[in-house]
């Protein structure tokens, strides 16, 4: 399974998000750390990603590529983490066929009503719980 992790601004909750998949799925998995900047993309590769690019073209031609996609619900808003996430962007991330598994945080002006704020790693712990069942349904072999 490839998953595409995409974070920008400082890339702590792709490195998060990309150390925890790592150490549940060790390498049973392709993680693709896909950055807005450089910063971003470095920390997810740090954290365990199998490789990474930066940028707009980078994200565009990639995410087609995947089976999921994870990252904080900003990566559906354009023009979101100040402006690093384009319209081309979302775009792109909205348009691809991948399983698309989102983390309800981010400062988008975006509320999603219904889902109680909790701290990041609760999140995480979430999204790994949701790909454990998405494997385990036969959506998609390891």
């Amino acid at each position: 399974m490839r998953i595409a992790v995409v974070d920008g601004q400082g890339g702590g909750i792709g490195k998060h998000i990309t150390e925890r998949l790592r150490r549940e799925f060790g390498e049973k998995i392709e993680i693709i750390a896909l950055g807005t900047n450089s910063a971003a993309t470095s920390l997810m590769l740090k954290a365990g990603a199998n490789e990474g690019a930066t940028g707009e073209n980078a994200i565009v031609h990639t995410v087609p590529d995947v089976d999921v996609i994870v990252g904080s619900l900003s990566i559906l808003v354009a023009n979101s983490m100040l402006g690093e996430v384009t319209p081309k962007m979302v775009t792109a991330i909205g348009s691809s066929k991948a399983q698309k598994v989102l983390l309800p945080i981010g400062r988008n002006r975006v509320e999603v009503i219904g889902v109680q704020r909790e701290p990041l790693p609760h999140y995480i712990d979430r999204l790994i719980e949701h790909l454990k069942s998405f494997l385990e349904e036969g959506k998609q072999d390891v």
